[in-house]
């Protein structure tokens, strides 16, 4: 009983300490690697109000939202997002939306990210399981890191009645239609940001 209880005090900490680095309003789900290939970094996670936007500093990954920003229907949600430096290896940053329980063992969500290799890619979230949509895929819409270092791109989603289309730097590079696993867009929208990777988010905005 007293180890259950301790557990139990710990992972609020845990949350207290988390939501304490979010700007207000804003909640934090970190997803600890379990690859031992492929480590989270150490410290913690700061994710913080810079300039118009956000700033994530993730050793671990992490996904961000306020339960305030929900959508349905037809919207396009769109947000511009700056690498600040390349990561040892290739991970993935962008935009979440349809998402559900996100605080729960239930959560589930979906996310159009790029990656500093110029490749996008399309997922979905289900409880702690992960399924592709669409499949790591390099486009010359995605610009990689310049010689400083940083790379910045804007991701939309443009979701309508029967299909959404998926654009980067205002070129399309995918569309999907609204069956199956990718049915089901109506919810909370956000960011993700995979460990080892700091990011500077603007205008992140969901227009009907």
């Amino acid at each position: 009983m007293k180890r259950h209880v301790h557990i139990a005090v710990f992972a609020l900490a845990v949350l207290a300490q988390l939501a304490a680095q979010a700007p207000a309003g804003w909640k934090v789900r970190v997803d600890r690697s379990t690859a031992a290939s492929d480590p989270d970094g150490a410290g913690e996670i700061k994710f913080v109000t810079m300039g118009s936007g956000f700033h994530a500093t993730n050793p671990q990954a992490a996904v961000y939202w306020n339960p305030a920003n929900t959508v349905s229907g037809i919207y396009n949600l769109k947000g511009t997002f700056t690498l600040m430096k390349p990561s040892g290896h290739t991970n993935y940053y962008g935009l979440v939306f349809g998402g559900n329980g996100l605080e729960g063992a239930q959560q589930s969500y979906l996310y159009f990210v790029v990656a500093q290799n110029g490749t996008w890619l399309i997922k979905r979230r289900d409880g702690d399981a992960t399924s592709t949509v669409f499949a790591k895929t390099p486009s010359d819409a995605v610009k990689k890191p310049d010689a400083t270092g940083k790379s910045t791109n804007t991701l939309e989603v443009r979701v309508s009645a029967d299909k959404m289309d998926f654009a980067v730097n205002g070129e399309v590079v995918h569309t999907e239609p609204k069956s199956g696993a990718t049915a089901k867009t109506d919810g909370i929208y956000g960011i993700r940001v995979n460990h080892l990777l700091e990011v500077q988010v603007d205008g992140l905005t969901v227009s009907m």
